[in-house]
């Protein structure tokens, strides 16, 4: 089996050495000179995971049009926001036979699209049965070494779901399959929402008790705003839902939860994202579910005040409070 991964951030990079450690045809794609020529020479990718040798079998590529012609599986493992510009440059390409699996966690800002409709609505020559998103609590830092971490594999069509589930599963990565690809990524692109504010949380030493209601609360509104948009109940409780929550309102790895920490002790926003090497994708996104919310009209009160401290400058400590002064309701 033939399989590229375009985008050589840590987490595309991860997943390429995890498929080349199953002896599998595995190309990494990546678009600067600079990266190309260290992974190359180093065989590593030592800008995001220092140390972490790449297999024999993983080849590394600058060339798109090569390293996604004729493939079985591509995989995009590019930010949100840049997805729709590079799928752009292969657009003429035939994709009917190749399976698409997207691993950004965002809703793009312009359109409003989840990453599946991005890909539709670009590529033209695929199968929107053979897109599929992979999902959940699974930092590359961790997932690099071995730790044993659990994703989901979700598709409109379960039989896609169930061969990526196949392709990518491990001993010490485990993947379920899902038909629910609409309630996957919105679990996976708002939780980075949440985390942003469970930083503030912990650079505002605010407590414990804070952050387990913010958590709570924020799955009751992602559920909302999911179900208004396709979704099933029932994930927002598994691993691209309150999984990947947890884990990224609470890691030491996560970079959204690391924004939110950084404003939290009264950092300006643009200086910390000109300093971070990685992106963090729940910036961009409070803005798409902000607007996307507002466009649905779904109650989505976090969403709001979080806007609120990123775009509209207002003090997060205040936006703390002016949530928990809403009028008195019953838990939903």
């Amino acid at each position: 089996m033939n399989i590229s991964v375009i985008g050589s951030g840590s987490w595309g990079t991860t997943l390429a050495i995890l498929l080349a450690r199953k002896n599998f045809d595995v190309t990494l794609w990546t678009h600067k000179e600079e990266y190309f020529t260290m992974m190359s020479e180093r065989r590593e990718n030592s800008k995001y995971l220092a140390g972490i040798s790449f297999p024999s079998n993983l080849k590394i590529s600058q060339n798109l049009d090569d390293a996604v012609n004729c493939k079985d599986v591509i995989v995009f493992g590019i930010p949100s926001q840049q997805l729709r510009s590079v799928l752009e440059k292969v657009q003429e390409q035939n994709f009917k036979n190749s399976i698409l699996v997207n691993l950004a966690k965002g809703i793009e800002t312009s359109s409003l699209k989840l990453m599946n409709e991005v890909i539709l609505s670009v590529l033209k020559n695929c199968d929107k049965n053979l897109i599929a998103t992979l999902s959940g609590p699974s930092h590359a830092e961790e997932v690099c070494l071995n730790i044993p971490t659990a994703v989901v594999s979700a598709s409109f069509n379960i039989e896609t779901a169930k061969q990526v589930q196949e392709i990518f599963i491990t001993d010490k990565f485990r993947v379920y399959a899902s038909s629910d690809i609409i309630g996957i990524e919105i679990g996976g692109s708002l939780k980075n929402i949440i985390a942003i504010g469970a930083g503030i949380i912990d650079g505002a030493n605010f407590g414990d008790n804070t952050k387990a209601a913010l958590i709570t609360r924020s799955i009751s509104e992602i559920t909302r705003l999911g179900i208004f948009l396709g979704a099933k109940e029932k994930t927002f409780a598994g691993l691209s839902g309150l999984g990947d929550l947890f884990v990224t309102c609470t890691s030491k790895h996560s970079r959204n939860r690391y924004v939110g920490e950084q404003i939290g002790k009264g950092r300006k926003l643009d200086f910390i994202l000109r300093e971070m090497k990685m992106v963090a994708e729940g910036v961009y996104t409070t803005r798409s579910a902000y607007l996307l919310s507002q466009k649905c009209k779904i109650e989505t009160p976090i969403i709001n005040e979080m806007y609120a401290v990123l775009f509209d400058k207002k003090d997060a400590k205040e936006a703390t409070y002016d949530l928990m002064k809403r009028i008195a309701k019953e838990e939903d």
